[in-house]
């Protein structure tokens, strides 16, 4: 590893620990030229994962996209940026385990309803109506019946 500082490419490991999500290894150096210390970051190194979307293109997975349809559906609800960053982090996982490279973009948009409605039955509304296209006001008041009976049950 070269140092930063001065680009001697000798130094010593002086703390070694995983971070809190147990994503990455935190490693404390020191350059044995300069004496200076500096800290890397040691990841497993990932394949992209490509979404296929509905017209057959593929993109990089985005995060950030998922969070800015979550923001928009959960305008002015009581949902801390904690719980959609969760949120998105559990859908991420998800689509990590079960898919290799590639996964269509409807498995993505599905695993983040489920989540939704969980969560926030306004905000999952919201998403839902834009996520499936909702046609009518039949599909919509069907949803909101599939809400309701959940709630009774």
């Amino acid at each position: 590893m070269k140092c930063p500082f001065c680009n001697h490419n000798e130094d010593k490991v002086v703390d070694s620990r995983e971070t809190s999500e147990g994503a990455a290894i935190r490693r404390r150096r020191e350059c044995l030229n300069c004496n200076r210390r500096f800290t890397t970051y040691e990841f497993v190194e990932k394949t992209p994962l490509m979404v296929i979307k509905k017209d057959g293109r593929r993109e990089p997975f985005n995060r950030e996209k998922i969070i800015a349809g979550l923001l928009n559906a959960c305008q002015k609800r009581p949902i801390s940026m904690d719980k959609l960053e969760k949120l998105v982090g559990e859908v991420e996982a998800q689509i990590q385990k079960k898919f290799d490279r590639e996964v269509e973009s409807r498995h993505v948009g599905e695993l983040v309803v489920e989540r939704l409605a969980k969560l926030d039955d306004v905000a999952y509304v919201r998403f839902a109506s834009v996520y499936r296209h909702f046609k009518d006001i039949n599909q919509f008041m069907r949803e909101l019946r599939e809400i309701l009976n959940r709630r009774i049950k």
